[in-house]
């Protein structure tokens, strides 16, 4: 980045125009712009009431030093909250929370479309079925992403206990649902809808998780 663009972008980082520069720095709005375009540069006279204008240093409105690095900050901080390595318990916690109920969210999105497609709609049921099938596909690959990229940490012994509380859970509400299945299938006999129940049971597991993971952060913060 020149000098002229650096004088643009701090300019409008500050939301003055042309005519408050000029004002400011006693010139006219036209050596302001020529500034801007490198047509010329500031006299040596302009460069301090510059930078305290723009609140920098000499070096950063000169050489822009100080406003690459923060770019190449901004960067890594980006790369940083996006890898599980670098991140806390309680980091991944906040990100499991998220990437959870963003998922459940997209399923019942995927339900809904399928429901509304089907019945009100009257769209191709092979299109709506096909759509459904990505949109959950896409919420189960950012669970199963999410998990995978999470590192191991040493548990806790009430952590420990607490991950046998919700598998128990689990394998409980796995077993009522798979009864529910046949029980609502053999009733209805609609073998090719009643198929959904199993991604609500899914969706009723995540939650769970979710419950039992907020509770261990609540704890931490008494």
């Amino acid at each position: 980045m020149n000098l002229g663009e650096r004088l643009f972008e701090l300019r409008k980082a500050k939301n003055l125009t042309q005519d408050e520069v000029a004002e400011k720095l006693n010139v006219t709005r036209q050596t302001v712009s020529k500034w801007e375009t490198n047509q010329s540069t500031p006299d040596f006279d302009k460069i301090l009431p510059l930078c305290e204008l723009y609140g920098i240093s000499t070096e950063e409105l000169l050489k822009g030093e100080k406003q690459e690095q923060k770019i190449e900050e901004n960067e890594k901080e980006k790369n940083d909250k996006n890898n599980y390595e670098n991140m806390t318990k309680n980091q991944i916690k906040q990100k499991s929370a998220e990437v959870i109920c963003s998922s459940i969210l997209i399923f019942l999105v995927a339900i809904a479309y399928a429901g509304i497609g089907v019945s009100v709609m009257r769209w191709n049921p092979v299109v709506v079925g096909c759509t459904f099938l990505i949109i959950i596909g896409w919420g189960v690959t950012r669970i199963v992403k999410h998990y995978m990229s999470i590192p191991k940490f040493e548990k806790t012994k009430e952590e420990e206990k607490k991950d046998k509380i919700v598998k128990q859970i689990s394998d409980i509400i796995g077993g009522i649902g798979v009864a529910i299945y046949f029980i609502v299938s053999f009733i209805t006999m609609a073998w090719h809808i009643t198929w959904v129940i199993f991604i609500i049971i899914g969706m009723v597991e995540e939650i769970v998780k979710l419950i039992f993971m907020l509770e261990g952060d609540e704890e931490n913060e008494e």
